[in-house]
């Protein structure tokens, strides 16, 4: 683990001691004593008090790579380059040239390499997208969502511009990743509204429109509102409603709500109910998997150039007012 950020030890580490298919052995920090606090705290057999101690050590196979945004390509190709495997939070860069950088790195070091959009792999979205393909709710229309929680720290990473901060690089990278996910195709142009913090200049609140072949995505997403999150995916005879779908619960079941549309009061609900489980578990076990058994990734890094083609796009038109061509 690169860092002793909050996700990977409250999250990520706990999560992924639980899988079947790797040990989670060593964490690092620029501070050595933290990086000695959080491995005695977590368990750990190792602990290192730089990111290129724990990046050269032999006995490392793979990195997770949670640093604040900025450092998400600089030392995921310094851990690539020394032989590792690397699984990098999102975004995994700040603009698509930055994240092409990756993929000529995995194709020359043949080290497999991941964003790790979590949601990705969890059974709610798994089941979402096959309601979807098999015409549960006919022909998909509209994906529409909400993802918000409120944090007006100006020390917090997520808040500072230079380090990629603000509410579509931190959460509405989810409503972007997760539209074209179930729509299976990229929008054609991207239309957006941005309002920045005047302090601190980081967007606060934005709200994004996608338009596919045949459809449309609407998402809004702040960092600065009361915490709330859902989606809904909308078809000709149907629709289905996730109630949480990026901060899916470890500790107790997911629920998603399918609805025939026969009346306004829920009388075509099913309510679909996902076992407990951990997202960050599935994760890690699928991505160990790839390693041991020399197979794809959940997905390649192609579709992470693609979420970040969106994303500046979504800039641009915020800039703009005008639609805008993801390229």
């Amino acid at each position: 683990m690169l860092g002793v950020a909050k996700i990977a030890t409250d999250k990520v580490i706990p999560a992924m001691q639980q899988g079947e298919h790797a040990s989670v052995i060593g964490i690092a920090s620029r501070d050595a004593a933290k990086a000695r606090a959080a491995a005695a705290r977590l368990g750990l057999s190792k602990s290192y008090g730089s990111y290129e101690a724990i990046i050269d050590d032999p006995e490392i196979d793979a990195i997770y790579n949670p640093l604040p945004n900025h450092l998400h390509v600089p030392w995921t190709l310094r851990a690539i380059n020394a032989g590792k495997h690397v699984l990098c939070e999102k975004p995994i860069g700040l603009t698509v040239a930055e994240a092409e950088q990756l993929i000529e790195a995995r194709d020359r070091s043949k080290r497999k390499v991941q964003e790790a959009f979590m949601v990705r792999t969890h059974p709610q979205w798994v089941k979402a997208q096959a309601l979807v393909r098999d015409g549960r709710i006919g022909e998909l229309r509209s994906v529409f969502g909400y993802f918000g929680y409120f944090n007006r720290d100006a020390s917090n990473i997520r808040n500072v511009p230079d380090f990629g901060g603000g509410s579509v690089m931190d959460i509405g990278c989810y409503l972007i990743h997760t539209s074209r996910m179930i729509f299976g195709a990229e929008p054609r142009r991207v239309i957006s509204l941005i309002d920045r913090d005047p302090e601190m200049g980081v967007d606060r609140l934005s709200s994004i429109m996608l338009d596919f072949d045949g459809g449309q995505a609407i998402g809004t997403c702040s960092t600065q509102a009361a915490a709330y999150q859902r989606m809904h995916i909308v078809g000709t005879t149907g629709r289905i409603e996730i109630e949480i779908p990026f901060n899916a619960p470890p500790d107790r079941p997911c629920r998603i709500f399918v609805d025939d549309g026969r009346d306004l009061f829920g009388g075509g609900i099913e309510t679909i109910t996902i076992p407990t489980c951990d997202q960050y578990t599935i994760q890690g076990d699928l991505f160990s998997r790839a390693i041991l058994d020399d197979g794809p990734v959940a997905y390649p890094l192609e579709d992470t150039v693609a979420n970040m083609r969106v994303i500046d796009a979504v800039f641009r038109a915020g800039a703009t007012g005008q639609w805008t061509e993801p390229s």
